[in-house]
């Protein structure tokens, strides 16, 4: 587990009653400040701002909101609503949600011993998410050695994957941490991450905690790396993927593919299996949120970087399809090549599972 000086986030039951205290991501580098949470327009309100951000997080800040409305005494079935829809692209925070209200419901649906119950498994699941950390970094190291034996990787990865996103280590960069624990990382090149910047601010602000060869560069950038044969493996994350395999990511991830494909290099995606939504068919029915044309327009409040009233395009995620992915690693095992069929294999084993050799991956 990541050694954060203060989590990600954390329940916390002070003598005026439950809140939940969350890492504000919006001040970081320059300041770990917590961020108190009353009530679900106060989640929400921080989920949209960034203040908790990541797939796998959001997933457990769902829960335990849900676990937050209960304990205070709110409608529960309009805290669930208003949670699922605050990022309407990561898969994660709606399963979370799901989850505790399912748990809220069965002890009876309202009262303590049903707000006890939602609690219970929102740190379930948060237990679930240190857990799924581990062992992807695991499988994701091991995918590595098959795909580039020797070591001495160069990795390039995008927007922020660490302790951040998780209770636990990570997605994508809980990989690279590893292969850096075991001397086996040469250089982690660190996208920027336009327009907010989630990789110079979060991704640079891990890695220098850990102590790893890293270079940030700006989004650009990267073709120029990939033309100088610098990149052995991209390796990111998901905010959900679809049944067919198709990745929705931080955006600029589907541009980074196209590049790995080009240049013949591995793109390794590493999402837990509950960022897979078989529920949705394909790359093109996955909802993109698109955010304000501030965050493009300024680069702080104002502080323009573009002609008054311009106009800016600005989604927060695209798609990559599966033909792109190399494979996708999730705690259950590693999927390559990436299909429906593979996927929904993955997706139905139990969390117990282990791989019997070569990481679970699966094969024709």
């Amino acid at each position: 587990m990541a050694d954060l000086r203060v989590p990600t986030l954390r329940w916390a039951e002070p003598p005026e009653g439950p809140v939940l205290l969350l890492l504000d991501q919006t001040r970081l580098p320059s300041e770990e400040v917590e961020l108190t949470v009353t009530d679900v327009p106060g989640l929400v309100a921080a989920i949209q701002s960034l203040a908790v951000r990541g797939a796998p997080v959001l997933g457990v800040a769902g829960a335990y909101g849900v676990a937050l409305a209960a304990a205070r005494g709110f409608d529960v079935g309009d805290a669930a609503r208003s949670l699922a829809e605050a990022r309407p692209t990561a898969v994660n925070l709606g399963y979370g949600v799901a989850r505790a209200v399912a748990a809220h419901e069965a002890a009876g649906g309202a009262g303590e011993v049903a707000a006890a119950a939602a609690l219970a498994e929102a740190r379930a699941l948060h237990r679930e998410e240190v857990e799924d950390s581990e062992r992807m970094a695991a499988l994701g190291r091991e995918l590595l050695g098959e795909l580039l034996p020797g070591g001495r990787y160069r990795l390039l990865t995008h927007c922020n994957t660490g302790a951040l996103v998780s209770v636990g280590g990570g997605t994508a960069f809980a990989v690279a941490r590893a292969a850096h624990r075991a001397g086996e990382l040469r250089r982690l090149w660190v996208d920027e991450t336009r327009p907010l910047l989630q990789g110079a601010r979060l991704t640079a602000w891990e890695a220098a905690r850990e102590g790893m060869p890293y270079t940030v560069q700006v989004d650009g950038a990267a073709g120029s790396l990939f033309a100088a044969g610098e990149v052995d493996a991209v390796v990111v994350g998901a905010d959900r993927i679809a049944a067919d395999g198709a990745v929705a990511n931080k955006i600029g991830t589907y541009g980074l593919a196209v590049l790995a494909r080009h240049h013949g290099v591995p793109f390794v995606v590493v999402a837990p299996v509950s960022t897979v939504d078989l529920g949705t068919p394909d790359g093109a029915a996955i909802r993109i949120e698109q955010r304000p044309g501030h965050e493009v327009t300024e680069l702080a409040p104002g502080v323009p970087v573009a002609p008054v009233g311009a106009q800016a395009y600005n989604p927060a995620f695209d798609v990559t399809p599966p033909e792109l992915v190399t494979a996708v690693v999730t705690e259950r095992g590693v999927v390559a090549p990436v299909d429906h069929g593979r996927l929904a294999e993955v997706c139905s084993r139990s969390r117990s599972y282990e791989a019997p050799s070569g990481n679970g991956m699966m094969g024709p």
